[in-house]
């Protein structure tokens, strides 16, 4: 279920008000920690990897990450 309470749609302004991507980049190291961001880096890569048909096991091996953690991803995309 995607709901917008006030606190997610304060972020998400924030983050869209960026004007380059320079910008949106500080913003999310301001929010972040430096772990965080790789991991939000690595979950796109995850989304881009299956959607190009690669199978998990490489995605994970590739990655460095565990297959619970490449499951998860295949599982979000995932129409509901």
């Amino acid at each position: 279920m995607n709901t917008f309470n006030p606190e997610k749609i304060a972020l998400l302004d924030h983050l869209l008000s960026a004007e380059s991507p320079e910008e949106l980049d500080l913003r999310l190291e301001q929010l972040l920690t430096p772990t965080e961001y790789d991991e939000i880096i690595k979950r796109l890569q995850i989304f881009r990897m299956l959607e190009d048909g690669i199978p998990q096991r490489q995605i994970a091996q590739k990655l460095g990450v565990g297959i619970a953690t490449v499951s998860r991803g295949a599982r979000a995309l995932k129409p509901s």
